[in-house]
């Protein structure tokens, strides 16, 4: 995997809206975000464009079709690099510590985890 493209948070939320829905209409992406945190049309087709600069969507005709480039799986995992990195000096181990130590787990959740780990093992 190549070097991946830093999103904000606002233009994630425009990409969340592809990685559910699939490919739609820039119209369709900012009624949801209309409906779904207040945005204007104007704010929605800005992050939109700003996600094309970037190369995380393209656009093609007819009605401004957008289709994501990039899958939410590499994005979730330079962010988790990015946290790893940056909070935990680059240690995974401390981050799943952090993550073990922070609340109660229910049992469901204890099971997933080992099966996680049994599977890299």
């Amino acid at each position: 995997m190549g070097e991946c493209v830093k999103l904000f948070d606002s233009e994630l939320k425009v990409m969340d809206v592809l990685w559910r829905e699939g490919d739609v209409t820039a119209k369709y992406i900012a009624d949801i975000l209309t409906g779904e945190l207040g945005w204007n049309k104007n704010t929605t087709y800005t992050l939109i464009k700003r996600c094309m600069k970037k190369g995380a969507i393209a656009r093609s005709e007819p009605n401004f079709m957008c289709h994501a480039l990039i899958l939410k799986e590499e994005v979730q995992e330079a962010e988790t690099n990015e946290l790893i990195d940056k909070v935990f000096d680059g240690s995974a181990d401390k981050l799943f510590a952090s993550l073990l130590g922070r609340k109660k787990l229910s049992a469901s959740q204890i099971e997933k985890l080992k099966q996680i780990v049994g599977e890299l093992e």
